[in-house]
């Protein structure tokens, strides 16, 4: 029996997407497989910090608990035992000037129980008026993108998309509800409305079906890891490493050339020769590295706009801290306030207030504030100690939070959150055909399936197996 045909895979860029695909790519068993970083480290925007002595996620600090494939991975490197979930679920939003507990049953911002959203006073009796008009108005025929913001305005009013869709999906996308594709932002609610004869019954629909599969899996929507959610990145690197894949850090990678059978990759160290390559860097890194082997990619992949965050996370004292309730809350920008979201983490995650105790016997709690939106870099030109400041006045304005931390970190993010305008899965479906030209390619990430350490890891595994794919059927040619 003849031995099976081993591989040379480059995995360009490290962050979760980078290494999924690795993981991937390993589990096939014939391939060997190079990760390439120009960072000095590993995983991204998964990255643990500390504030006062206390372990912190500095960037992503949760994972979609309904989707299987963050779970999966987490499992399958090894930590199991370490996935927690929230302590609370309970959030609020801001609304004319008082935080107000979310109404169950939102869906991408439009509201599925009526009641509930009346009794939480979010929004005024004119809007509330304003929603049932949805089911006067005909079947919305959807056949085409729209973006959130403008399709929401029409079926049940501009507050809807205000008070709930912006502050909602702010956090997530960081972008502009009117500019946000509604086929990105919800493919189910997408497809609902080709069928229903209304939103609110087409949103009904797809709240039925989430919670039917939540149901299923007898669960909590969102899970953690004790200690951080950057744990999966070191772990996966760890588990990687373990199986003999060789990761590169601090690799600048300066040019992609096709060769007569696979491709160079160029870098400031010289050139090596891969049978395949995952790309799974941002949209523009993807867009020069292929500016002459796909050029028609290249240029569909420089239309991608990116949005700039920053996250501050502060220590308060627990001496005159106020009752601090739920995980937190949103902020909409139609309060007059630049943060957008806050987490009350010692509140979410028991881990965490258990270090915060350890760390301070006199007690402390952790906060964490959101800043950034697509087009409002305003607020991220302050520097940090400015940007802190902002954030100590807006909570203590908000929430009455003391003026006073024990210690802060302010964590910046460029460019760090694709934003999905209206047609980007026409426009990425286009960049993705236009490498039929460029076989044993692929592009994996956030820009192009979805925000989110799951999707991330879904988009990388889905890269690693289309480029096998390509050299599988390249093999076969080769025999014909």
């Amino acid at each position: 029996m003849a031995a099976p045909q081993r591989f040379d895979v480059a995995v360009i860029g490290a962050g979760i997407t980078g290494l999924s695909a690795a993981w991937e790519l390993v589990a096939a068993g014939a391939t060997s497989v190079t990760l390439l970083e120009a960072a000095d480290r590993v995983g991204g925007k998964l990255v643990i910090g500390e504030v006062a002595g206390v372990p912190v996620d500095a960037g992503a600090e949760s994972m979609l608990a309904v989707r299987p494939e963050a779970l999966r991975l987490a499992s399958e490197v090894g930590l199991k035992p370490s996935i927690v979930h929230p302590a609370t679920r309970g959030a609020s939003v801001l609304s004319g000037g008082h935080l107000r507990p979310i109404p169950i049953g939102l869906v991408t911002g439009v509201p599925t129980d009526l009641r509930a959203l009346a009794a939480s006073r979010i929004m005024s009796l004119r809007g509330l008026l304003r929603i049932p008009v949805d089911q006067m108005m005909g079947r919305p025929a959807l056949t085409e993108d729209v973006s959130v913001g403008d399709f929401l305005s029409r079926r049940v009013g501009r507050e809807v998309v205000d008070r709930l869709a912006e502050p909602l999906l702010a956090g997530v996308y960081a972008g502009n509800p009117d500019q946000l594709s509604l086929r990105m932002a919800n493919p189910s609610l997408f497809r609902q409305l080709a069928r229903d004869d209304s939103l609110l019954n087409a949103a009904n629909a797809v709240k039925s079906g989430s919670a039917i599969a939540a149901g299923a899996r007898r669960g909590p929507v969102f899970a953690g890891i004790r200690g951080g959610v950057g744990r999966l990145a070191a772990k996966t690197e760890a588990a990687l490493a373990a199986k003999g894949v060789l990761v590169r850090t601090g690799a600048q990678v300066t040019g992609l050339r096709r060769l007569s059978a696979g491709w160079q990759v160029q870098t400031r160290s010289g050139p090596l020769d891969y049978d395949a390559i995952v790309l799974a860097v941002p949209a523009g890194e993807a867009a020069r590295l292929l500016r002459t082997s796909a050029p028609f990619a290249a240029a569909r992949l420089l239309s991608i706009d990116y949005a700039s965050v920053a996250v501050v996370t502060l220590a308060y004292p627990a001496a005159r801290l106020p009752a601090l309730t739920g995980s937190g809350f949103l902020v909409p920008p139609v309060e007059g306030y630049q943060v957008k979201g806050v987490t009350y983490v010692t509140n979410k995650w028991e881990w965490e207030a258990k270090a915060a105790k350890t760390a301070t016997p006199k007690g402390m709690a952790i906060v964490r504030a959101s800043y950034g939106r697509c087009g409002d870099i305003a607020v991220l030109d302050r520097d940090d100690a400015e940007l802190a400041t902002l954030a100590r006045r807006e909570l203590a304005a908000i929430a009455g939070l003391p003026p006073i931390t024990i210690d802060e970190r302010v964590t910046r993010w460029n460019k760090a959150l694709p934003q999905y305008h209206v047609g980007h899965v026409e426009l990425v479906g286009r960049a993705r055909d236009s490498l039929v030209d460029a076989p044993g390619v692929a592009l994996a990430g956030a820009a192009y399936d979805g925000v989110g350490i799951a999707s991330c890891v879904a988009s990388g595994r889905q890269a690693a197996r289309k480029v096998l794919r390509d050299l599988e059927e390249s093999v076969m040619e080769d025999h014909g």
